[in-house]
């Protein structure tokens, strides 16, 4: 059977070799057809604490590791966090 892959945003990094990952999927609504997003969190093993909050990654379903952890992460897929814009500030005049 294969293993189960999922890609989610980290919500927590505060365990040692752990990471909490946020996982939304969307679904629609039985009745009303409307799109709604429903999610859930996994606990996945990081070896090297390298993930932190913000990051999107891609877990993998794995045999259990602890109680709560049966996920491990795979790999980045987008990195988070407060990325540095660099403006460029010489505006010209508008009007003449």
């Amino acid at each position: 059977m294969p293993k189960r892959i999922l890609i989610g945003t980290v919500s927590s990094d505060k365990t040692d070799k752990t990471v909490t990952v946020l996982v939304e999927r969307k679904v629609k609504h039985p009745l009303y057809g409307k799109i709604i997003r429903r999610s859930k969190k996994y606990h996945a093993h990081d070896e090297t604490n390298e993930y932190t909050i913000g990051d999107v990654v891609r877990i993998e379903e794995t045999k259990p590791i602890s109680k709560t952890k049966t996920w491990v992460v795979k790999d980045r897929v987008v990195a988070g966090g407060v990325q540095a814009i660099e403006a460029d500030l010489d505006v010209e005049a508008a009007g003449n």
